[in-house]
Formats: structure tokens, C-alpha cells, sequence
């Protein structure tokens, strides 16, 4: 566990300011308070701010960013704290802004299919909130009942939705946002076409927290499909399973969802929520959890009754179609809890790799090979439709990949197999602390200098969650 002492200690004059910006409720700096904002889902990292800050309104917000610029003291902003990346991680100390205050849904425009949202509503409370009216909003990362919407925002977020309704930058219309220098900017306009100079709205998404802190969100909605179907696949190889993806969509089915899980991940997670749902025998490798949805039930159960019959080409088991939405949540909820199972269980270390979806044979088959390679073990789940694999990494020795130089050239020869592929190092849980001496793997020196000047613009004296992505002195 790796605990950082702050540098540049912030002076007493200037914490009496941020407990007048905030009020006294909303300053912290007892050991509890600093240890619970000191990490986030990452690895078992922990790194200490020297004070927690908990403003109500984006002029705080302001007043603070513009101290701290002034005083070149380090700013993290973080929200729900389930980050993967250590993308709220205060590594550098300082001042921890956390957003946690900002949890209003502001409005839902049904006219319109629009809400105005502030980045601290749980995105599984937004979602409620909107389909009571009918409506919609897609995207629902695996954390969806803690995250926060202004966290998904800063990691361009998807799940397993995404691969019929696309991620968070398909439903951004326009952000209210801080500056690290303190101004407060709407980067965009509140409508579905914008052809109105640089795209700032959609920099901002996926940015990390690096280039500012946003403070309101203006979201498209769709209207909630009315049916959905589902049906668990199973495979005695994992291959066999990556190439039935590839399949379905080659064969004109668009699935809401469509995700994979090893075996192994199934046993640990089917074990810890005490679930017998899904029958686990030694000669299956790994499942397909396929989804349809719509507003036509017999077209949908035609899609699925000719997508089983497809799968029957590649080995398929028995297929189990749910009944009944508790057979459906029962299915969901094995998936969900996947990472937090596996983690639980000594596969500490995570990757977010993604490939066209036609290379997942591939990817899979060099993930077992490394593995035997490294000496760790491994297992695989994840958003299949989109190409998207979540690596879990179980190490004897290793149970934190920062820092560590002999998971770091296990990792290298993980990613360089992905870039190989097609693929990119990170499809969801962003680059953030532990994934950016990786980015070489990717991107050429223009790409990186290019993103370090971006960086330099909204950020002139790096402030703001700084050593994120990429160091600027690289």
C-alpha cells in the first residue's frame, strides 16, 4: 500500500479561506476522513490529501481553483470513488475537492428529451428518475449504484448498453465547467447538431479531471425500450465464445448487451452472492450473456430464437432464456459483481483492454499465454460486444501493478499484444495514475505532445489533477 506525505504544505491562512468558501461542515482533515478520500477502487493504493474540501456550488468551486492556482497547490476532484484507474487518487496531496454535494437532478425536459444533471447524482438514481417518464439513459458502468454521472463523464464510462446505445460522449450535450485558473465556462449548446467552432463539450468528456471540474451536465435521453429478452449462452471453449460475438453482428442482430464471463469468474462470483442461477460444470469454459430489447416482442423473440440457432455453429450448450425479470436481475447481478468478486479473491490487478471485436480469439488466447509466461493467473470478462476485455490478474506475488517493475514488463507485452490487435489500452476506465507509462504503446511523441500543449492551456500551471494520463515533463 503506497501512502504520499504532502509537499508544499498549505498554509494555515489559506485553509481558514477554504472553510470560509465551504463552511466548517465541509472541510476535513482528521485521519478517518483523509483515509477514506485517499483511495478508490484501484488496486490496494492509498495516497493521503492534506485537506478535503466538499463545495455546494460551482463559485466555490471557482474561489478555490483560483487559490489554489495562485498558490501552485495540487487539486484532485473525485466523485463516488469507484474509479479503476486511480484517476481520483490525490498522489500529490493538496487539496481533495469531492463533488459528493453536487447530487441534484435539475431538470428533466420531456419536451425535449433532455436533463440538466449535477455531477454527484448516483447514475443508477438518474436512470430511475428519467424512466419514470419513460425515459432513457443508456449507459450503466457495472458501479452504476454508487458511481456518479460527473465521474462517468471524466472516464467517458459505458457497460454493457453500449454496445447497441453507445457510451457517455453519445449523450453529452453541453457542460457547465471550472477552470483550473478559477473561470466558469458552458462548453457547448443544448441542442443534438453543433457545428459551432472546436468541440469543447466532447474534449472535456474522457478528459480525467484534468482539464476542469464540471459542475452541470445537460444529457439527450432516449424513450425506454418497452420489452427486453435474455438468454444465457454457454461454451466449452473460450474462443469458441469470442467468435460467436463476431458472428451474431456479422449475421444483422444488434444485441443491447451481449457479455462474456470465464468460468472461473462465475464460480468465485456465483459463491460469494450465494447464487445456483447458472449451472457450473468443468466442461464449460465461459458464458454469453445475450440481450435484445425493443418495442416489438414477437420481433424480438424471433432475433433470439434465430440467434440461438446461429450459436449452435459454434458449440454452444444449452441455452437458458430467463423467465422472468427476477431470473433477469438474478443473471445482471452475477455479472455486476464480477470485479468486486474476483478482486475479493486475490485478482488485485485489472486491465481494460479493447480490440475490434473479430480479434477477442486472439486477445484471449495471448492473455492465457502471458499468463503461463508471467506467472499469474488470469481471468476474463466484459463488454464481448464491444470488443472489450476486462483482464483480471491474480499474481503470488504482485497484488499492486503501480510501481512495480515486474508486473510493468508483463503488462508491456499484455499491451503491446493489444495495440497489435487494433486495440487500445484502456476502453472505459480511462488511463488515469497506473496506466500512463503506457501510453508510448499508443500514441507517437506528436499525439503526446499534442495532448501535453491541450493540457497547458486550460491547466498553465498544471494544478489540476496533475501526473494523470501522462506527466508533462515526458
Amino acid at each position: 500500500m503506497n501512502v504520499s506525505s504532502t509537499k508544499g504544505l498549505i498554509s494555515i491562512k489559506r485553509l481558514e479561506e477554504f472553510k470560509n468558501i465551504v463552511g466548517e461542515k465541509y472541510i476535513l482533515a482528521d485521519e478517518e476522513s483523509l483515509h477514506h478520500y485517499g483511495h478508490d477502487e484501484t488496486e490496494k493504493l492509498l495516497f493521503l490529501p492534506q485537506v478535503v474540501l466538499k463545495p455546494r456550488t460551482p463559485n466555490e468551486i471557482a474561489a478555490i481553483m483560483k487559490i489554489c492556482n495562485q498558490d501552485l497547490i495540487p487539486v484532485t476532484p473525485r466523485g463516488g470513488g469507484t474509479g479503476l484507474s486511480g484517476g481520483a487518487l490525490p498522489h500529490l496531496g493538496g487539496v481533495l475537492i469531492s463533488t459528493e454535494r453536487f447530487n441534484t437532478i435539475m431538470e428533466i425536459d420531456e419536451r425535449n428529451l433532455q436533463v440538466i444533471v449535477e455531477p454527484g447524482v448516483i447514475t443508477e438514481v438518474l436512470q430511475n428518475a428519467v424512466k419514470e417518464k419513460g425515459l432513457f439513459y443508456p449507459p450503466d458502468p457495472n458501479s452504476k449504484g454508487s458511481c456518479f454521472i460527473g465521474g462517468n463523464i471524466a472516464e467517458n464510462s459505458g457497460g454493457p448498453k453500449a454496445v447497441k446505445y453507445g457510451v457517455v460522449k453519445d449523450y453529452v450535450l453541453n457542460l457547465e465547467v471550472v477552470l483550473p485558473t478559477g473561470e466558469i465556462i458552458w462548453t457547448g449548446a443544448n441542442v443534438l447538431k453543433n457545428s459551432t467552432g472546436y468541440n469543447l463539450t466532447q474534449l472535456l468528456v474522457g478528459s480525467e479531471g484534468t482539464l476542469g471540474i464540471v459542475t452541470k451536465i445537460v444529457l439527450k435521453l432516449i424513450p425506454f425500450p418497452k420489452f427486453d429478452l435474455l438468454m444465457l449462452v454457454p461454451f466449452a471453449s473460450l474462443e469458441k465464445a469470442s467468435e460467436a460475438v463476431s458472428a451474431i453482428f456479422r449475421a444483422g442482430f444488434t444485441p443491447s448487451a451481449l457479455e462474456l464471463i470465464e468460468i472461473d469468474a462465475l464460480k468465485i462470483v456465483s459463491k460469494m452472492v450465494d447464487s445456483s442461477v447458472v449451472p457450473v460444470n468443468e466442461n464449460i469454459a465461459a458464458h454469453l450473456i445475450i440481450e435484445v430489447d425493443g418495442n416489438n416482442m414477437d420481433v424480438l423473440m424471433s432475433d433470439m430464437e434465430a440467434i440461438a440457432e446461429l450459436l449452435t455453429n459454434y458449440e454452444a450448450g444449452e441455452i437458458l432464456f430467463a423467465d422472468d425479470a427476477q431470473q433477469k436481475e438474478e443473471l445482471w447481478k452475477l455479472r455486476r459483481r464480477a470485479a468486486e468478486a474476483v478482486k475479493s479473491s486475490g485478482y488485485t490487478i485489472e486491465e481494460d483492454t479493447v480490440v475490434p471485436r473479430a480479434e477477442l480469439p486472439k486477445l484471449i488466447r495471448g492473455v492465457k499465454e502471458l499468463g503461463k509466461q508471467y506467472g499469474f493467473l488470469a481471468v476474463c470478462y466484459g463488454h464481448a460486444g464491444d470488443g472489450n476485455l476486462h483482464i483480471r490478474i491474480n499474481h503470488p506475488d504482485i497484488k499492486n501493478s503501480f510501481g512495480n517493475e515486474q508486473m510493468n514488463i508483463a503488462l508491456r507485452a499484455l499491451f503491446n499484444l493489444v495495440h497489435s490487435l487494433g486495440g487500445t489500452i484502456s476502453a472505459e476506465h480511462g488511463i488515469g495514475l497506473i496506466q500512463k507509462s503506457y501510453m508510448d504503446i499508443v500514441f507517437s511523441k506528436t499525439n503526446l505532445h499534442l495532448m501535453r500543449e491541450i493540457k497547458k492551456v486550460f491547466d498553465p500551471n498544471n494544478i489540476l489533477n496533475a501526473g494523470k494520463i501522462f506527466d508533462m515533463n515526458g
